[in-house]
């Protein structure tokens, strides 16, 4: 059986008389950058995560970027983050120039651990940007008193959470800014690049909205710098389609892993220490948290050896992430050494994402459960 790691296609076999509507109503309007799809898709963005304002953008980066920009960062600010993360939250930080400071993450959760911001800020801190990983929100509550008690900027790095809750708040909607990505991986994904800033700031959203267009207000008239950051009109059209069906995807999502959950604990591979599920709904307190499962990310003994295993009988999977940003080649200069954050260096040899599309049928999800179990049942190192 072959089970790829995620399936787009099947996804749009669902939909696809829709989007080739969308894009003929574009071809034929010739109308293909910002325009009236993407103030829909604004407006529907901003609705569904329970913000003021919503800015389309040309992709998750840019919408980071853009907010850090709006939010005034400079050379030499400090931004307090995690280094167990995509390249894009850290990299955005220094192409302002600004410096990046790492603090390691929960072990249970992969998100940045808030026990830990306090020993970071300096009188250089101007901000911090929690990551909400794999599409379980951090815990903002924690973090949002820090950032007040030290007069600090909050942007959220939702890239890969769009829809997920914590406490009946959505992501995005909790610090002063937030980032989505419409990658096409993505539980809201594009048919390209995109990306989304959302904020209850107006100050912010339009400062964001003068930097999308080269910091032009009126047009040709520049009294800050911007850059080239619009979201394409076909983009918006097709993600006002797929985000009618986004609430569906994400509690199927959810089922899976539910499903995998169940199952894992009932082969013992729990129990015997060969596997940890991930961890939902952490925080104690009656509220619901919704985890979106941008993946489904196991901690595995013996991960590469299950990975070539997976892959010889047919099974997708992806390592989220293999080195964490503080050991990247090019940010040596930041003077951070292996040891400084062991927690996400152990995560970081110890994760493996497995399949968790929607479209993942009950033979595919018994599939891949029986191999993982084969391999450490049937393997004579484990």
């Amino acid at each position: 059986m072959k089970i790829p790691l995620l399936d787009l296609k099947a996804q749009h076999e669902t939909i696809n008389k829709e989007i080739r509507l969308a894009i003929e109503e574009i071809l034929e309007s010739q109308y293909f950058i910002l325009g009236h799809n993407v103030e829909e898709l604004e407006k529907n963005i901003a609705h569904y995560s329970n913000t003021k304002f919503a800015l389309g953008v040309s992709s998750g980066t840019d919408a980071l970027l853009v907010s850090l920009m709006a939010l005034n960062i400079k050379p030499g600010d400090e931004i307090i983050t995690t280094p167990f993360t995509f390249f894009s939250t850290v990299g955005v930080i220094s192409r302002l120039n600004a410096i990046p400071v790492f603090v390691d993450i929960d072990p249970s959760t992969f998100n940045i651990d808030p026990l830990k911001i306090n020993a970071a800020i300096s009188s250089k801190t101007k901000a911090i940007i929690p990551v909400h990983l794999f599409g379980q929100i951090a815990d903002m509550d924690s973090i949002i008193e820090i950032a007040n008690k030290n007069n600090l900027s909050v942007l959220e790095d939702a890239a890969q959470a769009i829809g997920a809750e914590y406490k009946g708040r959505k992501a995005g909607s909790i610090g002063n800014i937030g980032a989505f990505s419409f990658f096409p991986s993505k539980n809201l994904g594009g048919y390209g690049d995109g990306g989304m800033i959302v904020t209850n700031d107006e100050d912010l959203f339009e400062t964001a909205k003068i930097l999308r267009v080269h910091g032009s207000k009126p047009k040709y008239y520049h009294k800050i710098v911007g850059g080239n950051f619009r979201l394409d009109s076909l983009q918006a059209s097709i993600l006002n389609i797929k985000l009618k069906y986004l609430d569906q995807w994400s509690q199927k999502r959810r089922e899976n892993a539910e499903y995998y959950n169940e199952k894992f604990k009932e082969s013992g591979l729990i129990e015997d220490g060969y596997i940890i599920t991930p961890v939902a709904n952490y925080i104690n307190y009656l509220d619901k948290n919704f985890h979106i499962y941008n993946q489904y990310t196991l901690i595995t003994k013996h991960r590469n050896k299950l990975r070539e295993f997976l892959k010889e009988n047919g099974v997708g999977t992806e390592i989220y992430y293999p080195v964490p940003q503080h050991l990247q080649e090019c940010f040596c200069d930041l003077g951070y050494k292996k040891g400084d954050f062991p927690i996400s260096e152990k995560t970081a040899e110890t994760v493996l994402s497995i399949p968790i599309y929607p479209e993942l049928n009950y033979d595919q999800k018994n599939y891949i459960i029986q191999k993982i179990s084969e391999f450490y049942r049937n393997s004579n190192f484990v």
